[in-house]
């Protein structure tokens, strides 16, 4: 049940509640000042016995004729509560309506502010930061709290953009040197009288610089994929995956995968180039994380108005509560870093999951009961 709604009902019971209380204690008071200034039998009795003479009653004419007044006074005196029990009955269930009524309009209004600070707090659940909620009105709790809320969202704001502003320079930075030192490996490995040993050496650490480049190069895309999108236009995945397929045909062939690719029109309204690094990051894990002889399955379809994008691998086992692990930088499934590995540098399915979360979209994964994994992301 909405507060708005549990507000509105706490006014009315307490309405109704005080209501029936004052209905009571009037009851009770109108009912003793009757009581009180009524005359009794026996004041009745004196004054008609003075006056029996000039009415002319007998003794037996004039009891039952008391008596008949004061049943009659009895009477109107229970008519007159009742009348006054059910009138009052009647205006505390019309003005009780009219009271609910106006209470859960004010609760709306008391709720407009919290319902913006919600807003607000959904909106940087999806990692827009930089939404404030600006509350006007008067200096009261909830513009304290909305206050505090926007200091917050500030604070949170500058260091995750300090953050995003230090990877891509230190990532900008490292990659001089890199080039410098792929250049330099390049120039002594062509020389000449370069021996058999010095072009072997320039191999591996030309091996070992182009792992940092891709490194670098990962941090840098992983750093861009935790923005929103800028400029979203239509992007049909069934294009990007036949793409992003051919690329990479030659790997999986020399790997032994059997690629299946099953494009279907998917079109998704994002950053093309963050989707197509999505894609060919799946591709990739799908390639390189399998055996020779395996398969890897490709697929994209629009099912109930979403794109959706699959991708199923066979390859070692992978327990499921591996998975999330799989999702995290520099990490493996086989339980040691990554970063340990020459297949990759440990950053494909994590630029994957930002990717997916900037676009909104759902990235589920599971194992395959035979090794593998099995990935769809849906897209809003």
């Amino acid at each position: 049940m909405r507060l708005r709604t549990r507000l509105t009902l706490w006014y009315g019971g307490a309405f109704f509640a005080a209501g029936a209380a004052l209905i009571t204690v009037v009851y009770l008071i109108v009912r003793s000042h009757i009581t009180a200034n009524l005359p009794g039998p026996d004041e009745s009795i004196d004054f008609l016995s003075q006056a029996r003479a000039e009415i002319g009653m007998t003794e037996d004419q004039l009891s039952a004729f008391i008596t008949t007044l004061i049943e009659r006074q009895e009477a109107a005196n229970a008519d007159t509560l009742q009348a006054i029990l059910l009138g009052s009955a009647v205006a505390l269930a019309v003005i009780g309506v009219l009271a609910v009524g106006f209470g859960f309009l004010m609760a709306g209004r008391v709720m407009r502010p919290i319902d913006a600070i919600t807003a607000t707090a959904q909106r940087v659940a999806d990692r827009s930061l930089h939404e404030r909620i600006n509350l006007d009105g008067p200096n009261d709790e909830l513009k304290r709290l909305a206050d505090t809320f926007d200091g917050m969202l500030a604070r949170l704001d500058r260091a995750f953009e300090g953050q995003r502003r230090f990877v891509a320079n230190a990532s900008h930075e490292l990659k001089t040197p890199l080039a410098i030192n792929r250049t330099l490996l390049e120039v002594a490995a062509a020389e000449p009288d370069a021996g058999h040993r010095v072009r072997g050496l320039a191999a591996n650490l030309l091996a070992v610089n182009e792992r940092h480049e891709r490194l670098i190069d990962g941090l840098l895309t992983l750093a861009g994929a935790d923005r929103d999108v800028a400029d979203p236009v239509p992007v049909d995945l069934a294009d990007i995956v036949a793409h992003v397929a051919d690329q990479f045909a030659t790997e999986a062939a020399e790997a032994q995968v059997a690629v299946d690719v099953s494009a279907a029109e998917a079109v998704v309204t994002g950053d093309a180039a963050l989707l197509e690094r999505l894609v060919a990051n799946l591709i990739a894990n799908g390639v390189r994380h399998n055996h020779p002889g395996g398969t890897l399955a490709v697929d994209t379809a629009t099912v109930e108005g979403r794109a959706r994008l699959t991708v199923r691998n066979t390859g070692p086992a992978v327990a499921a509560y591996e998975v999330d692990a799989l999702f995290q930088p520099f990490r493996r499934g086989e339980g040691r870093d990554r970063i340990e590995s020459v297949r990759g540098v440990g950053l494909g399915l994590s630029i994957v999951e930002s990717v997916a979360r900037v676009h909104e979209a759902a990235l589920t994964a599971v194992p395959n009961r035979d090794g593998g994994l099995h990935v769809t992301v849906e897209f809003a």
